[in-house]
């Protein structure tokens, strides 16, 4: 699986530490997300992302390190640009934080879904509105 990595998995030694086997693939830039630094690093709504695109087959031991079952972060699908002719999977996953979780929620906003609905669905229900995608460079 291809994810799209723009904190601390973007580090080499790192990686290493969370999955057996994996490969960067080159920089890429997500649009429709934009960072914010809390106590980890997240994504907001709007912007642009610089990161990596990580390819490893160890996908439970990515969520395990996001903290994916305890709802720190949610993990989501988007488009891969120019997937077709590069060699890359057509969707990407990336990983967003729970911004109070991850003490930013005065500044971040999750719009499309009422207030109600879970983080994890609001994050889906955005990426899906507005466009979300990888593209590698």
């Amino acid at each position: 699986m291809d994810v799209f990595v723009y904190g601390t998995l973007t580090e080499p030694e790192r990686v290493a530490s969370v999955v057996d086997a994996y490969a960067f693939l080159g920089s890429a830039v997500l649009s429709g997300l934009h960072p914010v630094q809390g106590e980890y690093p997240t994504l907001a709504p709007g912007g642009e992302t610089g990161g990596r695109l990580l390819r490893t087959d160890d996908i439970d031991a990515l969520d395990a390190y996001e903290g994916v079952d305890d709802g720190l972060y949610v993990r989501v699908s988007v488009p891969v640009e120019r997937a077709d002719s590069s060699g890359l999977d057509d969707t990407a996953a990336v990983y967003v934080g729970h911004p109070e979780r991850l003490g930013v929620g005065d500044e971040v906003t999750w719009p499309d879904g009422d207030d109600r609905d879970a983080f994890a669905d609001r994050v889906r229900e955005y990426v899906r509105r507005h466009d979300v995608r990888v593209r590698p460079q």
